[in-house]
């Protein structure tokens, strides 16, 4: 088992320095999936939910959420992200989101993909839950990250 670096000697827990380490490129893409009702989907689809657009304030609220991911998840650094984008894909089950984050730093920005796509998850079944309190949230992982020391991943089966 690797060294866990967020643990010191004592087993106390810290947050990682990260001040040696080279600034490099970093990108990570995350996604999850809300499973729906045919009448939350349509409702969403044609924008006749009675709180508004849903997948708009779902967007706004990921990249809200990934700016703030160091407030939320413990031992988490700030970082002062580039660019975060989070879209969405509807099927028949219901939507994925997808959410790229990206800088260029000393530490990666997973956590902040990661952060991005449950928001979003979470506001949908907000704006929605009157007519689907059913919604199920779901798969939400890691799909791919780039940079650091431990250079390129993706996830396998990941298109």
């Amino acid at each position: 088992m690797s060294e866990l670096t967020h643990l010191d000697a004592n087993g106390h827990a810290r947050m990682v320095d990260v001040g040696a380490k080279a600034d490099t490129m970093r990108v990570a893409i995350a996604s999850g999936h809300i499973r729906m009702s045919h009448d939350a989907l349509a409702a969403i689809r044609d924008g006749a939910v009675p709180k508004g657009d849903v997948l708009a304030a779902a967007r706004i609220a990921g990249i809200m959420a990934a700016k703030r991911t160091a407030e939320l998840i413990p031992l988490c650094h700030p970082l002062p992200l580039h660019s975060v984008g989070v879209d969405f894909t509807l099927d028949d089950t219901g939507i994925t989101a997808t959410a790229t984050a990206s800088l260029t730093g000393k530490t990666g920005v997973e956590m902040e993909a990661m952060t991005a796509v449950s928001i979003a998850l979470l506001t949908i079944y907000d704006m929605a839950k009157a007519i689907d309190k059913g919604m199920v949230i779901s798969a939400i992982r890691l799909i791919e990250k780039r940079g650091g020391k431990s250079g390129h991943w993706r996830a396998e089966g990941a298109v």
